[in-house]
């Protein structure tokens, strides 16, 4: 796998095959809520499935802690390095089934709060997504279609 000079990956994890279910079968996601130091805006990033913004998230893999993941898709996603502040909480997923993705699965979500330390100019995902800072008020509408990252980001410590 190429590295940056960070020596963090360039390329993405893909598939499933090392992805962590719980007992009743849904996909187990980390995700972060990443902040600016003073905590008035919220970096997102541009879903690659649906025109929108969304919190940098992904599936949790068999080889890594849960921390550990979040601030991977950070990384794969956003481009961003971020320092871990505080747990969120599991959050369950809201969605009805035909607005979740493709395999039409359930995912338990399990977000943490971040502030994000430094953003590289070039990361994994760049080619496919966009990240861009929001206040809280303009990130909540942006997220007004998925009740479950509204979430995180209202469990969050960020200034509203």
């Amino acid at each position: 796998m190429a590295s940056s000079s960070n020596n963090r990956s360039m390329e993405s994890r893909t598939g499933r095959t090392n992805q962590r279910y719980n007992t009743k079968g849904e996909r187990l996601v980390a995700g972060v809520v990443p902040l600016s130091a003073d905590k008035t805006y919220v970096l997102m990033i541009q879903s690659t499935r649906r025109k929108g913004w969304v919190l940098p998230k992904g599936g949790w893999e068999m080889d890594e802690e849960c921390t550990q993941a979040a601030e991977r898709e950070a990384w794969e996603e956003a481009g961003i390095v971020v320092q871990i502040d505080y747990d969120l909480g599991e959050i369950e997923d809201s969605r009805p089934p035909k607005k979740r993705s493709k395999e039409k699965e359930r995912s338990l979500f399990q977000f943490y709060e971040a502030t994000v330390t430094s953003e590289a100019d070039d990361w994994p995902e760049k080619d496919k997504r966009e990240r861009k800072w929001f206040t809280y008020a303009e990130a909540w509408e942006h997220l007004k279609d998925r009740p479950e990252l509204q979430s995180a980001l209202k469990r969050s410590t960020m200034k509203r």
